[in-house]
């Protein structure tokens, strides 16, 4: 089989491995379609006749490399035919029988097609070097775009590198190619509480790896998704690392309504160990694993509550800070209940807005209405006396 000669192959492949950060499959594979792009310039410099190359001409064709021997070969995929049109793509099967007797018609064979060594040229050559270093950003960019698609929904350690409009463009660390690749966070996924400087450092949740243009995968990062509460709890209390505390539910508002109404979030934990309080292991002694937490989030208010198979146990929880006097299961079904609390209670149930009862009902999944516990039974005993 025909060889066209590349001294120091395997060397080189070394080096480029090395100097850009990729394993040598993938450089082998940015080389190869190089090499046949070279070989596509080679033939279409060749082409005295003006035969049309179209767009999926070079299909067919592959690069072998050969590291012992130091070189490539072009081999061709084709089909066997009775008449052919295309000799790129067709052989006769009169030709093909004279080395395979048993070949017939609709058969594909692999031909060597490779180049004389002074015929492939320099002009070739040129677009080989100029496609090879195309390919390995490319396959940077694709090694890049698996490491991080692996990483989606998990914390991420960023740095603040420059303002675009209304987003943020952060820096976060990758193993592949570079020491860092670009993240945007979109206006809605910030955090009102944040300073964001230039070089300032913070935790982000990567939600989604999207394929960018010539720039590279586009991560987009968050600082307001709810998990990034819990995979931050996750980090800092060991017992949910272990399962021995489970996170069941979680409800986040990191960008309430009204700017007079700051960030809060709601989660419900529980366990299925006897000797271990679930609520006590996320606040952590004095306060400290909680207050890590309320510390990364800039402030943000953080209510842990313990979750509980009655609903009605669960709902009094959800409203917590508040103390509840009664909850009425008004229809199950559609999941409506009445909490009735005192007073004094009846502000901190309803929180500042709506935000206290709005976040134990997302975080429950009932409809809750409160309301003043003696206005409630005086209403009953008026409806009593009418009836």
């Amino acid at each position: 089989m025909s060889l066209v000669s590349l001294p120091g192959l395997t060397n080189m492949i070394g080096e480029i491995s090395q100097r850009h950060n990729l394993p040598k499959p993938a450089v082998q594979e940015a080389l190869r379609e190089a090499l046949l792009k070279g070989y596509e310039r080679f033939r279409r410099s060749q082409n005295l006749d003006r035969q049309p190359f179209y767009d999926e001409y070079f299909d067919n064709f592959e690069v072998e490399l050969d590291t012992e021997e130091e070189g490539f070969r072009i081999l061709s995929t084709k089909k066997i035919m009775e008449n052919v049109e295309n000799i790129d793509h067709h052989i006769s099967l009169q030709e093909v029988q004279e080395v395979a007797s048993e070949a017939q018609l609709g058969d594909e064979v692999v031909l060597d097609v490779t180049p004389e060594q002074k015929d492939f040229g320099r002009m070739a050559a040129i677009q080989t070097k100029q496609v090879l270093l195309q390919k390995l950003r490319d396959q940077q960019r694709k090694l890049i775009q698996e490491e991080f698609q692996e990483l989606e929904g998990t914390v991420l350690n960023a740095r603040v590198l420059r303002f675009e409009r209304q987003d943020i463009i952060v820096a976060v660390q990758s193993t592949f190619g570079q020491p860092e690749v670009e993240a945007i966070i979109p206006k809605q996924e910030q955090l009102p509480n944040d300073n964001y400087r230039a070089n300032s450092s913070f935790k982000i949740l990567l939600k989604k790896v999207r394929e960018g243009s010539h720039r590279g995968p586009q991560l987009l990062v968050s600082r307001a998704a709810a998990g990034l509460v819990v995979d931050m709890f996750s980090i800092e209390v060991p017992e949910i690392e272990e399962d021995i505390v489970r996170i069941v539910a979680v409800s986040r508002e990191a960008n309430p309504p009204s700017r007079y109404v700051g960030p809060r979030t709601k989660i419900a934990v529980d366990t299925l160990e006897r000797d271990v309080d679930p609520v006590g292991a996320c606040i952590g002694a004095r306060g400290s694993r909680i207050q890590a937490v309320v510390n990364e989030l800039r402030g943000e208010k953080i209510d842990v509550i313990r979750w509980s198979p009655d609903p009605a146990t669960y709902i009094a929880n959800a409203l917590s800070p508040a103390r509840i006097d009664e909850v009425i299961l008004i229809s199950p079904d559609e999941r409506h209940a009445l909490i009735l609390v005192a007073e004094d209670q009846l502000s901190l149930a309803i929180g500042k807005e709506g935000q206290n009862v709005r976040l134990a009902a997302r975080l429950t999944g009932w409809k809750i209405d409160i309301k003043n516990t003696i206005a409630h039974r005086e209403e009953l005993e008026n409806q009593q006396f009418e009836d």
